[in-house]
């Protein structure tokens, strides 16, 4: 699939179990890959570690690592860290990759001085260079929070809408070292007319439209020039340094079976994606491909490389 410095091939039956049978149950949330190569997935149930061929490493399956609706990863100090945002438990939480004990906490930030919400849904986490972390209420107020590295709550920017600087659905945000400094790159999946990406300053500040015209983009990962933009259609894009398109990769075809979390994994298409919810990037260019799934399914693309190019 895809074509030019683009092309993979998907991997059959990658992170199966030994039955065939999906291990990690209903999915909503992301990957991540750390440095060693093991791929850790985050499922409703919790987060599911496999090695680099897929077997099952561990797994963190408890209250505290469930609804992990997106995660990235970071090494401070020698450690590698997980963060992630919980949607349906109302924080943001940092814990370590190897063991899962959780070092730090995000709630509702009653310092920002927003009236408590009824509801409080982060849906995307990310970390500046000097650790200050940026969790997205994107199933709520669609408001973006930022924090220092100890928790401690800092500013907040955003609202819900469809103007120009209005976010309707926060959905998903990584930060874009491609430019000097810094940027947010933010998914925002049901803006009117349709899904586009943003760049805000890291102090909240809007810089411009990347990207309008995809669907409904619901995360974004980053490796060198190139970001992989899984669309809840059932389809990843990619983008290049100009954040031109330059492949779509699994596209659903299929409307009855586009976008929908009930395709049972008997229905599951080699190739074609369902509901694209998570990805990332490893040290050889594959890619890693959740999608939002009754069962469970993450796939593997393998990069292809092509003669000449």
């Amino acid at each position: 699939m895809g074509g030019g410095l683009m092309t993979f091939d998907s991997v059959p039956g990658w992170g199966l179990g030994e039955d065939g049978k999906s291990v990690l149950g209903a999915t909503h949330g992301g990957v991540v890959i750390d440095k060693a190569g093991n791929v850790y997935v985050s499922a409703n149930k919790g987060v599911v570690v496999f090695s680099p061929d897929g077997k099952v490493l561990r797994k963190f399956v408890d209250d505290d690592h469930s609804n992990l609706h997106d995660i990235e990863i970071r090494e401070e100090e020698g450690v590698e860290y997980i963060y992630g945002a919980r949607n349906k438990n109302r924080e943001g939480i940092k814990f370590r990759a190897d063991s899962g004990e959780i070092v730090l906490r995000l709630p509702f930030p009653k310092a920002s001085g927003r009236n408590p919400l009824d509801k409080f849904s982060p849906t995307a986490i990310t970390v500046a260079p000097n650790g200050d972390i940026f969790l997205a209420d994107g199933y709520a107020s669609n408001v973006i929070f930022r924090f220092d590295k100890t928790g401690k709550y800092l500013s907040h920017f955003g609202e819900k809408g469809n103007e120009l600087k209005q976010f309707n659905t926060a959905h998903g945000m990584t930060l874009d070292e491609r430019y000097d400094p810094p940027r947010l790159l933010i998914c925002d999946r049901n803006h009117k007319p349709k899904g586009r990406l943003l760049h805000y300053s890291l102090e909240g500040e809007f810089i411009e439209v990347v990207v309008t015209g995809l669907g409904m983009p619901t995360s974004v990962s980053i490796q060198g020039d190139y970001v992989s933009v899984p669309d809840l259609h059932g389809r990843v894009v990619i983008l290049d340094k100009s954040n031109t398109i330059m492949a779509v990769l699994g596209h659903n075809p299929n409307p009855k079976i586009r976008g929908a979390h009930g395709v049972k994994q008997e229905d599951w298409i080699e190739g074609v994606f369902s509901g694209t919810h998570g990805s990332y990037w490893d040290k050889n260019g594959d890619l890693f491909v959740q999608d939002w799934n009754v069962d469970g399914r993450i796939i593997k693309l393998a990069r292809v490389k092509v003669p000449g190019l």
